[in-house]
C-alpha cells in the first residue's frame, strides 16, 4: 500500500491516535514503541509512523459537523492536516458497537482521548452487586480511579468514570453492566458522527479497505484474541465506508458459523453472527445513522477481482 501511494506521487505515513483506556498506546512514546515492536517500523513498511494527537493526546483540531449530538468533534490534528487517507480496517466483533469496521476505525482511530471520551459519554457502567465477587480486577484496570472496593463489592463513581469499558472487559463474572437499550443506540450515533468528522473536508480523497480475515468476536483493542467466528472471506475496498461496512456485515452473515467459537447461536448461514455474540446490540444502527447523515449508502454492488 505504501508503495502504491508513493508511486501516485503522495507522501504516505502510518498513523493512529492515543487511547482513552490505559495500556501501551496511552501516550505517544509507549505507542510508538508498541507499534515498532509489532512491525510498524520504517524499515518494514517504508513509511514513517506519526501519532496524530501528539505526546499526551493534546494535539487536537476541532472539526465543525453540526449534527444531532455534536456541533463539532475533536480529531487528531495531523489527521486533519493530511490531504487524503487510506483507511485500513480489520472487520470483527465489538462489545459495545456490535461490530467494528471502517466507520468505527474512523471514529476511534482518528479521535484523541478527549474525542474518544465524547463518544463514550452515553454509556454509564454500573456494578450488579448480586454478581460481584469483589475480586478487584476493575479497580486494577481503571485508568482514572473510578472503581473502588467497598467491603466485598465494587463501586463505580459516575462522576469520575470516563466510560472506557475496560472494567466490563475484565470482569470475570460479567458483574458490570450498562443500560443496553438506551445507552448503545446513542453511543453508536456519537461514534458515527465522529467518523463523519474524521473525513470532513476530504471528500473524494478517502479510500477504504476492510480485511475480512480472522474475524474475531472481540475488538483488537483487548489484550487477547479468540477463535474466528466464521471462515476467512477476503479483502473488500470502496470509496463509500457505509457500503463497505454493510457489504462486510452481509458477507460475514452469509457464512456458516465456526463450531467452538464464541458464537452462542446463529450458526446457520444467513443468520446474524454478531448478534450471536453480542445479543443486546444492534450494530447495524451505525449503518442506518451513517446513511442518514450523508456518509454514504447501504446499497452496494459486489465486484470480484
Amino acid at each position: 500500500m505504501v508503495e502504491k501511494v508513493r508511486a501516485a506521487g503522495a507522501k504516505p505515513f502510518v498513523t493512529d491516535t492515543n487511547t482513552l483506556y490505559s495500556g501501551s498506546r496511552h501516550n505517544a512514546v509507549d505507542h510508538l514503541t508498541t507499534a515498532i515492536e509489532h512491525g510498524f517500523d520504517f524499515s518494514v513498511v517504508r513509511a514513517p509512523l506519526i501519532i496524530s494527537d501528539g505526546l499526551r493526546s493534546q494535539s487536537i483540531a476541532e472539526v465543525e459537523i453540526r449534527q444531532k449530538h455534536f456541533k463539532s468533534v475533536k480529531i487528531g490534528s495531523d489527521i486533519v492536516s493530511a490531504d487524503s487517507m487510506i483507511v485500513m480496517s480489520h472487520f470483527k466483533g465489538h462489545i459495545m458497537a456490535g461490530f467494528g469496521g471502517a466507520i468505527k476505525n474512523l471514529a476511534m482511530g482518528c479521535a484523541p482521548a478527549a474525542g474518544k471520551k465524547d463518544q463514550h459519554y452515553p454509556t454509564s457502567p454500573h456494578v450488579v452487586e448480586a454478581k460481584c465477587i469483589g475480586c478487584g480486577r476493575c479497580v486494577e484496570i481503571c485508568p482514572v480511579g473510578a472503581a473502588s472496593l467497598e467491603g466485598d463489592v465494587s463501586r463505580i463513581d459516575p462522576g469520575i468514570c470516563i466510560s472506557c469499558g475496560q472494567c466490563m472487559e475484565v470482569c470475570p463474572e460479567s458483574a458490570i453492566d450498562i443500560n443496553w437499550e438506551e445507552d448503545i443506540p446513542e453511543f453508536l450515533e456519537c461514534l458515527t458522527e465522529y467518523a463523519y468528522g474524521a473525513v470532513e473536508g476530504k471528500e473524494s480523497r478517502v479510500g477504504y479497505i476492510n480485511f475480512l480475515l480472522k474475524i474475531t468476536p472481540d475488538c483488537d483493542c483487548v489484550p487477547w484474541s479468540d477463535a474466528p467466528i466464521v471462515p476467512d472471506i477476503g479483502i473488500l475496498a470502496s470509496t463509500d465506508p457505509v457500503a463497505l461496512d454493510q457489504a462486510s456485515y452481509d458477507l460475514v452473515n452469509r457464512q456458516k458459523g465456526l463450531v467452538g467459537s464464541a458464537l452462542e447461536c446463529n450458526h446457520e448461514a444467513g443468520a446474524d453472527k454478531f448478534k450471536g455474540i453480542w445479543s443486546k446490540i444492534d450494530g447495524t444502527h451505525q449503518l442506518e445513522y451513517a446513511e442518514k447523515i450523508g456518509m454514504g449508502s447501504r446499497e452496494y454492488e459486489l465486484i470480484e477481482v
